[in-house]
């Protein structure tokens, strides 16, 4: 990073996550009393014109003004079935609004309410490194044997590279199925950029060992391996996680079940292995959201996800105790940008006839990321 790119940084774009952090305009002070009211009045005045997708990560001050609330790819997949909303305001954070953008049609306009909502995880996985792994990969001859593998959790262009090199996107909720499936394509896996999602879905879900996967240091030559542990390898993990979902450790599941008796411990598969290997349930946001639904009256949970969504499912279901696994308080900080003042200037800005943070997937990108997502929604 050069002297100019450090006194520029934040005013056009992110020089380490090929996303941009502009946010132009006034935006309304939280502190508004009218706040409410005029999310209320902007909401009525674009009618269908809009839909308000809200991730289960949002805060309750935005889930309320939200149409579908859901997990990543069900937002995307919402966005797509609606092809006579002009406008998509996406409430989740930038990789989710690319993928709205090629999912929709031409005609739709998806629009980030602050365009420095990113993905700590996404940004580990950039383009320029993810095209220097697969050159080592050829140099050391296993590239035509291995099939990348992306989490939905990443950019647009890591889902391009992926479609473009004859693989496939996946959500934590069908990790196995498009590993099982990359693996009758090849002999190997490129999993990106998650390494825990990664790891636990090849040896918890596949049976592969631990000594089956190795793991891609971007940061290091050759990613940090030798030939022959690439050549060796049946995953290859990219060296990237949940900023959120990384921080509980198999000490607080310990520390949970000791202070806490017949509580039951239930992780998102983005925790680590020993956190994962040892809850008592482990499944994706939807999942986790469904099991807390049908459990019974006065069941104990600790739950290792997001806090905003286990607060929510705390509040909806008071005949149960839930409690957050880490007793620190964490939320996802970039999710947790898109607040009420930024929702509002985004509606009020588009009533008043402006167009604000448009998210665009270049033509050729997009060409190839919808392939990669088009395979996963084909798979078995």
């Amino acid at each position: 990073m050069t002297l100019l790119d450090l006194l520029t940084l934040g005013r056009e774009s992110d020089f380490g996550s090929e996303r941009g952090v502009s946010c132009t305009g006034e935006l309304p002070a939280a502190s508004d009393p009218s706040l409410v009211e005029r999310a209320r009045v902007a909401r009525s005045a674009l009618g269908n014109r809009a839909m308000v997708l809200g991730h289960h990560y949002q805060r309750d001050e935005v889930i309320e003004f939200a149409d579908i609330t859901g997990d990543s790819f069900k937002l995307a997949q919402s966005a797509a079935a609606d092809s006579s909303a002009e406008y998509i305001i996406f409430c989740g954070v930038h990789f989710m609004a690319e993928s709205a953008d090629i999912l929709t049609s031409p005609a739709q306009k998806v629009i980030l309410p602050d365009l420095a909502a990113g993905c700590s995880m996404a940004d580990m996985a950039t383009a320029n490194q993810v095209n220097e792994c697969w050159k080592v990969l050829e140099e050391v001859g296993v590239a035509d044997s291995t099939i990348p593998v992306t989490y939905m959790n990443s950019s647009a262009a890591i889902k391009s590279f992926t479609g473009k090199n004859g693989g496939t996107v996946c959500t934590s909720s069908n990790a196995k199925r498009a590993m099982n499936w990359a693996l009758e394509q090849g002999e190997k896996i490129l999993f990106l950029p998650d390494q825990h999602l990664g790891r636990n879905t090849a040896v918890l879900s596949l049976g592969l060992s631990l000594e089956d996967c190795v793991l891609w240091n971007p940061w290091k030559p050759m990613g940090g391996l030798t030939s022959e542990e690439i050549r060796n390898a049946k995953v290859i993990l990219w060296r990237g996680h949940c900023s959120v979902h990384g921080r509980f450790s198999l000490d607080t599941v310990h520390e949970v079940r000791e202070r806490i008796p017949g509580v039951q411990v239930l992780v998102h598969p983005e925790c680590k292995y020993e956190v994962v290997s040892n809850a008592d349930v482990v499944g994706s946001t939807e999942m986790i959201i469904r099991t807390i639904e049908a459990a019974p009256a006065g069941s104990k949970w600790a739950i290792g996800t997001e806090l905003n969504l286990v607060s929510r499912l705390a509040k909806n279901h008071p005949d149960k105790s839930i409690l957050f696994l880490d007793r620190t308080v964490c939320y996802c900080s970039t999710m947790n940008r898109i607040d009420l003042p930024h929702l509002v200037w985004a509606m009020e800005s588009l009533v008043n006839g402006h167009l604000v943070n448009q998210i665009q997937v270049s033509p050729e990108v997009a060409k190839f990321s919808r392939i990669a997502l088009e395979r996963m929604l084909a798979l078995p």
